[in-house]
């Protein structure tokens, strides 16, 4: 009679996380978003400038957002071979156009190409960030890996927008935007330095996009994404009208008072980015039903507690905690629901943003005008919640498979 004796398992050693391409990662979301909105703070300058209205001006901003909703879902399909850092490297070189044509722009037609440019480099980036972020780290540790580049984001909205508009005030809002074009153009070369090569997915293809959506629960996950990020718009965005009319008797609220409270929203989310993205690959399922019934009492609260700054700043650094790191807890759900079709699930998180931020300026406009800021707060918690049962009965679907 023989026995064998039983080998140890030796589980193959967790790759290096190489901090210099998540860096690079972070650097090249927090450029994006800062063009993004960077218009938003010098709005009356360009238009000035240019020779038309604020409300046309304005268009920069509608045309991003509808170049990243048609670039998301077919950059993939439109280039099925290109390796991704390359890919990545394209749409920091596509930024750097942009950023130069909005620079040196005449007149409004040119400007909006500028625009279309960013939305695509955006999409492309975002839609690719996943698989590049997975690269990187592994899949064990693909929540951290995102985390920095939410982070990027995060930055950009503390510092990056309100120093670009400080640098207007001081130099001109043209020279803001070159500084934006040199600093894309140098991060570019980072980009090909740092990150390792990335292969595209073997299967990228439109069949393959509807064919993530059909896994069960993804659809259900999706759909409560799109509302989550509408619900926070729908609120968010009308968040200085709120300030001023609710339990105030129409009393305009001092400016610096909104400053504050959107500082002390951004100097959350960079909170919420690093903490929640320290336990995110283990808790993304948690998070995606927390945050968002956090975000629908936060938004309450601005409106109930209007009459008192601490609590409404409260509010604000809370609801700043888990939304500006949603972007980091739907990656981490993506690439964990399905880590073998990481550019789909990429492209349908976008594709989701940039619907839901759509939907929002045209919803929200009705609902202001129309009934009021209070029925503008109420729905966007409503959505909100709805979001997070949504995303409740897709991780129960993910269980049963």
């Amino acid at each position: 009679m023989t026995s064998t004796a039983s080998q140890p398992v030796i589980s193959p050693p967790v790759p290096r996380l190489r901090y210099g391409a998540l860096i690079a990662m972070m650097a090249m979301s927090f450029l994006l978003v800062t063009a993004e909105f960077l218009p938003g703070g010098v709005l009356t300058d360009i238009a000035d400038d240019i020779g038309v209205t604020a409300g046309q001006a304005g268009q920069m901003v509608t045309v991003t957002a509808l170049a990243g909703l048609i670039v998301a879902p077919t950059i993939g399909i439109v280039l099925p071979r290109l390796d991704r850092r390359s890919l990545l490297v394209w749409m920091a070189a596509g930024a750097t156009v942009s950023n130069a044509l909005v620079a040196v722009a005449p007149n409004l037609p040119l400007l909006l190409i500028g625009r279309v440019l960013l939305g695509a480099a955006l999409s492309g980036f975002w839609a690719m960030s996943i698989t590049v972020a997975a690269r990187i780290a592994g899949p064990e540790r693909l929540g951290r890996a995102v985390m920095f580049t939410a982070a990027g984001t995060s930055l950009a909205t503390v510092a990056g927008v309100p120093i670009g508009v400080m640098l207007s005030e001081v130099l001109d809002w043209r020279a803001v935007f070159v500084i934006a074009a040199a600093a894309t153009a140098l991060l570019a070369v980072a980009l090909r330095v740092l990150l390792p090569r990335v292969p595209a997915e073997s299967s990228a293809s439109l069949s393959t996009l509807v064919g993530a959506l059909r896994r069960p629960g993804i659809a259900l996950g999706a759909v409560g994404h799109v509302l989550v990020v509408l619900g926070h718009f729908l609120a968010f965005t009308y968040i200085r009208i709120a300030l001023d009319r609710v339990h105030d008797g129409g009393h305009t609220v001092d400016a610096g008072v909104v400053i504050v409270l959107l500082a002390v929203f951004g100097i959350g989310g960079f909170a919420g980015n690093i903490l929640i993205g320290l336990i995110i690959d283990r808790t993304y399922r948690l998070f995606a039903v927390v945050s968002p019934i956090a975000m629908a009492l936060t938004a309450l609260t601005v409106i109930v507690a209007n009459g008192s700054p601490l609590l409404v700043g409260a509010a604000a650094f809370v609801w700043g905690f888990f939304f500006a790191s949603w972007l980091l807890i739907v990656n981490t759900w993506v690439g964990h629901r399905m880590p073998d079709r990481l550019e789909a699930g990429g492209s349908i998180v976008v594709v989701g943003f940039q619907a839901a931020i759509m939907l929002a300026a045209a919803v929200g406009g009705l609902l202001v005008d129309g009934p009021g800021i209070v029925t503008v707060y109420l729905t966007g918690a409503v959505t909100l919640v709805a979001g997070a049962v949504l995303f409740g009965l897709s991780n129960r679907a993910g269980r049963r498979r």
